[in-house]
C-alpha cells in the first residue's frame, strides 16, 4: 500500500512537470535499497532528508561565507547562503515546472564541502593538497566526497547520481549566459569529472539536468547582491560605489537585484530545455561580479588575518599528517575522525587525503580551537 502511494506520485509527475524536468522514476543510485524501492518516499525527497540530517550539514552553522573573524550577527554565513540558494532555485524551478525536490537536494548540498574561512580557506588548503600530490582542493568536489565517501563513517549516503552531479557542477563563480544540461551521465562519468576537476580546476563542468542548471544560476543570484549588502554593512563599500550601469539594469539593493535576475531567467527560460539570462542582464551581471571581485573579495581591508590563517592551515595539515604517520592514536584525527571509520574509507584514501577530509570538515571555531590561544587571530569589531 505505501509503495503504491509513491508510484502514484511518480505517475502524476507526467501531468504536472515540464517535459524537461527530471522525473523521480529516472533517479539512479549506486546501490538499490529495499526500504526505498518498497517505501513511500520519492527518490529525490529522500536525498533532501539525507543531506539535511547529515553531520556535514550541521556544520554549516559556523562556516564562513565571505567575511570571517568579524563580530556582526547580520553578516551572511554559509548556512544562510545555502537556504537562500534553495529558496531562489525552488521558486524558479516551480515556475518552470521542474522537480523541486531534486533542486532542494542540490541546493542544500552544494557547499557542504567548504573549508573553514570560506574561499580563502579553500585556496590555502588547495595549495597544501597540490604540494602533497593529491590534486587541487575544490569545495564542489569535496561536497561530493563528504556525501558519497565520508559521511556515515565512510559508508556515504548513497545519493542519486543526479543529485551528486548537480552538487559537483554548481560552479557559481563561473559566468554563463546560457546553461543547457548534458544528460546521459553515469557514475563512471561522475568519477571521471571529479578526477579531471582536481587535476585541472579550470576545466568546465555542466550539469546533467535542467534542475542542476537552475541551482547553478541561483547560486549567483543568491550571493551577488547579498555580498554587496554585507560589504556596505561593514563599511567596505558604499551603495553609491555600485557601477551606475549595473544599478540601471539590476538595481542597487539585494532584493531588487534578486527580483530582476529571477524575472529575467523566467522570461527567457520558460518552456525551453535550457536556462538563460538576456544579453543585457547577463552583461550587467558579469560587470557586477567583477565589481564584487575587485572591491569586496580581493579587498585586503577585510582580510588582515589571511597570512595567519594560511600559516595555521599548513601547521594543522603537517601536524595531523605527522600524527597519522606516527600512529599517535591519542590525536584528535584518530579519536574525532577515524574512530569507527569503515575499512572501505581508510583503504581507499592516502594519509594526506584523510587529513584533507578532516580539516575541510571543520567549522571556523573548531579549526581555531586546535591551536593555543596565543596563535589564534582575533576578531574584527564591526557594528552597524
Amino acid at each position: 500500500m505505501l509503495k503504491s502511494i509513491r508510484e502514484s506520485l511518480d505517475r502524476k509527475e507526467a501531468g504536472c512537470l515540464s517535459e524537461y524536468a527530471t522525473r523521480n522514476a529516472a533517479a539512479i543510485r549506486r546501490e538499490e535499497e529495499e526500504l526505498l524501492t518498497e517505501g513511500y518516499r520519492q527518490a529525490f525527497s529522500v536525498d533532501v532528508d539525507r543531506i539535511l540530517y547529515s553531520r556535514a550539514y550541521a556544520r554549516y552553522i559556523d562556516k564562513t561565507q565571505v567575511f570571517y573573524l568579524i563580530r556582526n550577527d547580520h553578516i551572511t554565513h554559509r548556512v544562510l547562503h545555502v537556504q537562500l540558494v534553495s529558496k531562489i532555485s525552488r521558486t524558479i524551478g516551480r515556475l518552470l515546472g521542474l522537480n523541486e525536490d531534486l533542486i532542494e537536494a542540490m541546493a542544500l548540498g552544494h557547499d557542504i564541502g567548504h573549508t573553514p574561512f570560506g574561499h580563502d580557506g579553500e585556496r590555502f588548503l588547495s595549495e597544501i593538497c597540490v604540494e602533497h600530490g593529491i590534486g587541487a582542493f575544490l569545495h564542489n568536489v569535496q561536497s561530493v566526497q563528504f556525501l558519497d565517501l565520508v559521511e556515515r563513517k565512510g559508508r556515504g549516503w548513497n545519493l542519486c547520481l543526479q543529485t551528486l552531479d548537480g552538487i559537483l557542477c554548481h560552479d557559481g563563480e563561473v559566468h554563463n549566459q546560457v546553461l543547457a544540461p548534458r544528460p546521459e551521465k553515469t557514475f563512471d562519468r561522475l568519477e571521471a569529472e571529479l578526477a579531471a576537476k582536481k587535476s585541472n580546476p579550470q576545466g568546465e563542468l555542466m550539469p546533467m539536468t535542467l534542475e542542476g542548471c537552475v541551482v547553478r544560476m541561483a547560486d549567483t543570484v543568491a550571493y551577488i547582491g547579498r555580498d554587496i549588502e554585507d560589504a556596505i554593512r561593514l563599511g567596505l563599500i558604499q551603495r553609491a560605489d555600485i557601477p551606475a550601469e549595473c544599478v540601471r539594469i539590476l538595481g542597487n539593493s539585494n532584493g531588487t537585484i534578486v527580483f530582476n535576475l529571477v524575472t529575467d531567467i523566467l522570461r527567457n527560460s520558460h518552456a525551453r530545455g535550457h536556462v538563460q539570462f538576456s544579453p543585457e542582464i547577463s552583461d550587467a551581471l558579469a560587470r557586477l561580479k567583477q565589481f564584487n571581485l575587485d572591491r569586496i573579495y580581493l579587498n585586503p581591508r577585510m582580510k588582515p588575518h589571511a597570512p595567519v590563517i594560511r600559516d595555521l592551515f599548513k601547521r594543522l595539515f603537517d601536524g595531523y599528517l605527522d600524527d597519522f604517520d606516527r600512529q599517535r592514536t591519542e590525536s584528535v584525527i584518530f579519536k574525532g575522525f577515524l574512530n569507527g571509520m569503515s575499512e572501505n574509507y581508510t583503504l581507499r584514501h592516502r594519509p594526506a587525503e584523510i587529513v584533507r577530509d578532516f580539516i575541510a570538515g571543520m567549522t571556523d571555531q573548531y579549526f581555531l580551537s586546535q591551536f593555543p590561544e596565543e596563535l589564534r587571530p582575533g576578531f574584527i569589531e564591526c557594528c552597524e
